[in-house]
């Protein structure tokens, strides 16, 4: 009887990590999606910040020399 209940113990432990690993699997791969989006708008967002850089750069160029000075 013993060994037969230690058998049915096993059994449900190992039943409950499966159902735990599948568990984590799910949760990772969510995770990963999240990350994998987060680095796309990260990279958007420093594309754009580049480009407003570079915009802002060419508008201060196009400024007087004169009022470059006075504002210095």
């Amino acid at each position: 009887m013993t060994s037969n209940r230690h058998i049915e113990q096993l059994t449900d432990r190992v039943e409950r990590l499966l159902l735990r690993h599948e568990e984590l699997q799910r949760t990772n791969a969510l995770l990963t999606e999240q990350v994998a989006l987060l680095q796309a708008e990260r990279d958007s967002l420093k594309s754009r910040l580049l480009a407003a850089r570079a915009r802002i750069d060419a508008l201060i160029e196009r400024l007087p020399a004169a009022a470059t000075k006075d504002s210095a």
